[in-house]
């Protein structure tokens, strides 16, 4: 989940099977909040980026299959909500949630890692998180990101904006700058984007938000 977060965060628009005019219905996500914070200045909504610590077991028999409190290097983790950087659960399961809130997701396998597993996950697993909400920040579809990245305020952005937004915000998480990288991702970020492949992102390219999201 960790390195996840700018090199797609513009990018995957949700996908949905339509059958006769209406969307196929999904399993929903079973919702417990452990504790709830005495005053919410602000909620979770789609587009926002959250920085979470989580801790994931598989229903069958309790396992823990991963902690962002326990292992690794024990830091919480960011993803832009609702945009399927993470599980589908996570985008269902994770909305209009306070920062210092603390919930418990049971998720379906059609909404976690499906039929086929992943890792430590076996085929057709439900599982459950832990997960706490430590911060909210506007997403990077927001028009607050687009003034921040468009550094000549021409209403378009270039991959040198792109490229040295990625840059301080990899420093300001404690990245070290890797050049080579955010050339592969600035280009898989134009690939997905600039529809007109005019070479910029447009305004209208960057904050526009498909209907399903």
């Amino acid at each position: 989940v960790k390195m996840i977060i700018f090199s797609v965060f513009l990018i995957l628009p949700s996908l949905f099977v339509f059958v006769n005019g209406g969307k196929l219905p999904e399993p929903e996500v079973k919702i417990e909040v452990i504790h709830k914070p005495f005053m919410c200045y602000r909620k979770s909504k789609y587009g926002d980026m959250l920085l979470v610590h989580y801790d994931g077991f598989l229903e069958s028999n309790g396992t823990m299959f991963h902690s962002s409190r326990k292992q690794g290097d024990q830091n919480p983790v960011w993803f832009t909500l609702g945009i399927r950087e993470a599980l589908k659960g996570w985008d269902k399961g994770l909305q209009n949630m306070c920062t210092g809130e603390r919930r418990k997701l049971t998720v379906p396998p059609s909404l976690a890692y499906g039929k086929e597993g992943k890792g430590k996950i076996p085929p057709s697993s439900t599982l459950i998180f832990d997960i706490e909400l430590m911060e909210i920040r506007n997403g990077p579809r927001s028009h607050e990101s687009f003034q921040e990245m468009d550094l000549n305020d021409d209403w378009k952005l270039s991959k040198q904006e792109v490229k040295e937004y990625l840059k301080k915000e990899f420093e300001k998480h404690g990245y070290s700058p890797n050049d080579t990288h955010h050339e592969v991702m600035v280009d898989d970020i134009f690939k997905n984007e600039d529809e007109d492949k005019d070479g910029f992102i447009s305004a209208r390219e960057f904050t526009y938000q498909h209907d399903e999201l």
